[in-house]
């Protein structure tokens, strides 16, 4: 089996086993958060979202898909979320716009990479936290999927930081940021819809061609070749202006989604590698 598939198999274990207590673990981690909000308004102060969201999204997501507890680690209860915030922006600052002025953004924040000993000693206690807290996830990678101890650790790492803890983080607060359009809408789903169309958290893909074939666009077509690499932009295509009529505005009816959703159900499978 590929060790690509090894990683995929593990990955969907770990959704299908953290199902059975995602709701218990997200009640008791929103109750957390809701009591610092109502600490930080009994102090006669406003109670900001943003801080407080990534605390309880770390802590529910460390319970959930590892079976952690961050409060077993003082550090980690305390600042886990911060040390994740700092590895991703390592890994995301080289290939995200900050708005700032052109060419200077492009010079001298997009034309290299960054050193990893920047986030070395942070990400060093994440990997720690999850060797001595995960012991049963990590052991079942080993026994179930051949993974050996680092690459269990480190790829459970990057679930719960990059696919999990980034990916909420960013479509909670666009969530957030839109909610008070939800009032002028009739389907709650369509609003998610809308939202994930709009801030979609995982912006750009890769992928590999397998094998050769043809890609189609509304009006042409490429030729791919075998090992050729791809790059998918989600907010290019989920802003089609050939498919939604205001495609950059939050559309406050069901026919957006049910365009994407007959779009893509007429596409066929794109030969990607794992």
């Amino acid at each position: 089996m590929p060790w690509c598939m090894q990683i995929k198999n593990f990955t969907l274990d770990i959704l299908k086993r953290s199902s059975r207590s995602w709701t218990s673990t997200l009640v008791t981690s929103l109750d957390s958060m809701f009591d610092s909000f109502d600490a930080q308004i009994a102090g006669g102060s406003s109670a900001g979202y943003i801080f407080p969201l990534q605390d309880f999204l770390f802590t529910f997501l460390s319970r959930a898909l590892l079976n952690a507890d961050p409060s077993a680690v003082p550090e980690i209860k305390k600042s886990g979320y911060i040390m994740l915030d700092k590895w991703l922006a390592l890994q995301l600052l080289p290939t995200i716009s900050i708005n700032v002025l052109q060419p200077l953004e492009e010079i001298f924040l997009h034309s290299f990479s960054y050193p990893f000993w920047l986030v070395k000693s942070d990400y060093q206690k994440l990997a720690n936290f999850v060797k001595t807290e995960a012991k049963e996830t990590v052991q079942r990678a080993q026994t179930d999927f051949n993974l050996t101890e680092e690459e269990a650790v480190h790829n459970l790492l990057f679930i719960l930081g990059f696919n999990a803890f980034g990916g909420f983080l960013i479509f909670f607060i666009s969530l957030l940021s839109s909610l008070g359009e939800q009032k002028s809408m009739e389907l709650v789903f369509s609003f998610v819809y809308e939202t994930l169309r709009l801030n979609p958290p995982v912006p750009s893909q890769f992928g590999r061609a397998r094998k050769d074939f043809e890609l189609s666009s509304h009006d042409a077509v490429f030729q791919i070749k075998k090992g050729e690499m791809l790059c998918g932009y989600q907010p290019l295509v989920m802003q089609d202006p050939k498919i939604f009529e205001n495609p950059e505005d939050l559309c406050t009816t069901d026919s957006p989604r049910k365009k994407v959703a007959k779009s893509c159900s007429s596409t066929t499978d794109v030969p990607m590698v794992c």
